[in-house]
C-alpha cells in the first residue's frame, strides 16, 4: 500500500484530504503542528502525532520511520500564530538553517523554503489535489443560483485586482459590489476580509477568490467551505466566485445547499477568468 505523510496546520482541509486519500487505498501518516491542528484528524488517519512548528528533526525521523517518501503539506500557518503562539513554536537547528537563508517572511518563501528542506532530506513533496482531484471547484454555476449580470460585471472587474494581489503575496480575495472594491485580504484571512468588505456595503456584495498567477499546487492552494460561507450568509453577501480546478471547495454538497437556501450564487472561475 502507498503511504504518504500529512503535514497538518489549520482548518478541515487536512482532514478531508487525509479521508480521500485513504478512500483511494492509500495508508496516511500525520503529524499535526500543535495549537493549529483539528484533533479530529487524528480518527481520519493511519497513524498520528503531535509536533511543535519548528521540529523538523523529529518529523524527518516519524516519516523515514513510516517508510514514507511522498509528503502533502495542507491547512494553514497563519502569521499571527507566528507572532502570537511564539511558546508553540520549538526550532530546532534545521528550523534556525532555514530561518537563516530566507530572503523574507513572505508565504512563497516560507512555503517553499519548507518544501526544500523536506526534499533536502528525501522526501517528495506533492500536489495536494493530485491526492483528492474531486476536491477541486468545478467550473461553471456550482449550485442553483446563476450570477446576476451585475455580479458577473463585479467578477470581471474584480478578478484581475485579486490576481494582482496574489502576485505580490498579499492575499487572494476581493470583496466587490457595484465595480468598486470594498475590502482587500491580506494577513487577516479570507473570513475577516469578508466581514470588512460587506460591512461596508449593501447585502448582497461579490466574494472573490482565486489561486497566486504562481501558485505552487503543493501548498497553500485557495480554500473555502462551510466556514466561508456562514460568514458569507452572516454578512449578507450574495455571490462567491473561485479560481475552478485551483480552488478547494470543502464540504461541497453542503456548501452548495446552504447557498441555494440563502439565495447566493457559486461560481467557478476558469483560471484564464471571466469571459
Amino acid at each position: 500500500m502507498e503511504t504518504v505523510g500529512l503535514i497538518a496546520g489549520q482548518g478541515h482541509f487536512p482532514g478531508e484530504l487525509a479521508r480521500a486519500a485513504r478512500n483511494r487505498g492509500v495508508r496516511v501518516v500525520a503529524v499535526g503542528l500543535r495549537q493549529l491542528a483539528d484533533p479530529r484528524l487524528e480518527a481520519d488517519v493511519d497513524a498520528f502525532h503531535w509536533l511543535h512548528l519548528g521540529e523538523f528533526g523529529a518529523l524527518f525521523e516519524i516519516f523515514a520511520k513510516a517508510g514514507t517518501r511522498d509528503v502533502v503539506m495542507v491547512g494553514k500557518v497563519p502569521k499571527t500564530f507566528l507572532w502570537t503562539q511564539r511558546e508553540a513554536i520549538r526550532p530546532d537547528a534545521h528550523a534556525r538553517e532555514l530561518l537563516g537563508r530566507l530572503p523574507d517572511r513572505a508565504d512563497d518563501s516560507l512555503q517553499g523554503a519548507v518544501a526544500a528542506l523536506l526534499e533536502e532530506h528525501g522526501f517528495h513533496v506533492v500536489e495536494q489535489l493530485s491526492l483528492a482531484p474531486q476536491l477541486a471547484a468545478s467550473e461553471g454555476v456550482l449550485g442553483a443560483v446563476a450570477p446576476t449580470e451585475r455580479q458577473r460585471l463585479d467578477i470581471a472587474f474584480a478578478w484581475p485586482v485579486a490576481k494582482t494581489l496574489g502576485a505580490l503575496d498579499v492575499g487572494q480575495t476581493v470583496v466587490v459590489q457595484g465595480r468598486a472594491i470594498l475590502a482587500l485580504e491580506a494577513v487577516e484571512g479570507t473570513d475577516e476580509a469578508i466581514r470588512r468588505g460587506c460591512r461596508l456595503g449593501l447585502p448582497g456584495a461579490s466574494v472573490i477568490k482565486v489561486a497566486k498567477p504562481q501558485q505552487d499546487l503543493r501548498f497553500d492552494l485557495p480554500a473555502v467551505g462551510a466556514e466561508t460561507l456562514d460568514t458569507l450568509i452572516a454578512a449578507r453577501g450574495g455571490l462567491l466566485a473561485v479560481e475552478a480546478g485551483r480552488t478547494v471547495l470543502m464540504e461541497q454538497e453542503r456548501v452548495i445547499r446552504a447557498a441555494d437556501a440563502h439565495g447566493i450564487a457559486l461560481l467557478g472561475v476558469p483560471a484564464e477568468g471571466p469571459g
